[in-house]
């Protein structure tokens, strides 16, 4: 059994002449990422690695997860998170390290959106009817997958347990 958490990166600025991939977090945003890293921590969610988008935000997001976690977690970033679709995004989970239980992914929607709905088509009824209204930013949904290895991470063999949002955790 392997768990998966898809954190979508937190709220960010939209300043003129910034391209999006230098988009920054906005205030909102600094806000809510130490806030949603104290909730994985404060909800016994440690990850093993993070996999993190290369884009600013998302980055900006991480540095301000991990420092609430219970423990240093080791990560990678991945340019093909950027702006990815479901099958990028499962791609490169698939190449998580081998070792890590439970593997964060800091990303973009719709991709996010699109994959938690692929690999965990059923779960908890309230935490699936939230995920199926709206994937804000820095929503957290937390995927059990039933499998041994993460190339073995394919879409229905997850169960969403938990989709967590900042207003929620307050």
């Amino acid at each position: 059994m392997k768990q998966l958490l898809l954190l979508r990166h937190a709220k960010s600025a939209w300043p003129d002449g910034v391209a999006d991939h230098d988009r920054p977090l906005g205030d909102r945003g600094r806000r809510d990422a130490p806030r949603m890293g104290a909730y994985i921590a404060k909800a016994g969610l440690q990850p093993d690695f993070a996999l993190v988008s290369s884009a600013r935000r998302t980055q900006e997001t991480w540095g301000l997860v991990a420092p609430e976690l219970k423990a240093p977690c080791p990560s990678r970033t991945v340019p093909s998170i950027y702006e990815a679709d479901p099958s990028a995004i499962l791609a490169a989970i698939r190449q998580a390290p081998e070792e890590s239980g439970t593997v964060l992914v800091i990303g973009h929607n719709p991709g996010f959106e699109d994959l938690a709905s692929l690999l965990a088509p059923t779960g908890e009824t309230e935490a699936v009817s939230r995920l199926k209204e709206k994937y804000p930013t820095a929503g957290l949904a937390v995927i059990a997958l039933d499998i041994e290895h993460w190339t073995d991470a394919t879409p229905g063999k997850g169960r969403l347990e938990i989709f967590a949002t900042p207003k929620m955790v307050q």
